[in-house]
């Protein structure tokens, strides 16, 4: 899948969905469930532990339904690591020339993070494919709508905040897609080996991402 094809994909299902857990082995539960639950973009964090050494087999378990990217990359170093690792993207929570220019050289597409309309605008001018707005949760949809206003090109991916009820208001905002967290991969439901809960929370926002568009 190419850089196009990943942009595509995120813009068309909208659910980017981010996955950070203390113990690898639920990795592959919980790829499932969001699978089945309908998310079809994952960034799983470089925060995981040993990350690296499964996303080969992950990407292979998922095929050709599912991108697969990673996140928490924070230079050029990880930026490469994620790409060498098979990464469709990176995603970064900062601002840094080095990591879209690694992602760039890769030909993977990148979202760095930014949080002023400077440092938005800025990424953007730097080559980011997208632009992370972190973290949105203090910020709102009324962010993305003020921000976009002016600059309208801009492709914006905010994550924090994002829950069921208010996907209508981001996506309305302008959003490009939506980076969703806990309200999808509930860390306790994991501990608990309630993969379920993530299975029925993916069906649920995927779905609240349908109603949007229908509506």
């Amino acid at each position: 899948m190419n850089k196009q094809d990943v942009l595509d994909t995120i813009e068309k299902h909208k659910l980017v969905a981010i996955i950070r857990l203390d113990d690898p082995k639920d990795i592959d539960p919980v790829v499932d469930a969001l699978l089945e639950g309908d998310v079809r973009v994952i960034e799983a964090t470089m925060t995981i532990p040993g990350l690296l050494e499964h996303v080969s087999r992950l990407i292979k378990r998922v095929g050709d339904d599912m991108v697969f990217g990673i996140g928490s990359v924070l230079n050029a170093d990880m930026t490469q690591q994620a790409t060498d690792a098979g990464a469709s993207f990176v995603v970064s929570p900062v601002m840094k020339k080095e990591i879209i220019e690694t992602a760039g050289r890769n030909g993977v597409a990148v979202a760095a993070g930014a949080y002023s309309p400077t440092e938005i605008q800025t990424a953007w001018e730097l080559g980011s494919d997208v632009v992370k707005v972190f973290p949105a949760d203090t910020l709102g949809p009324s962010y993305i709508k003020g921000v976009r206003a002016p600059m309208p090109h801009l492709k914006l991916l905010p994550t924090g905040g994002v829950s069921v009820d208010n996907v209508p208001d981001w996506l309305r905002a302008g959003s490009f897609g939506l980076g969703v967290g806990s309200a999808l991969v509930d860390v306790k439901a994991v501990n608990a080996g309630r993969f379920d809960i993530i299975r029925n929370n993916a069906k649920a926002l995927s779905q609240a991402v349908a109603g949007y568009r229908d509506s």
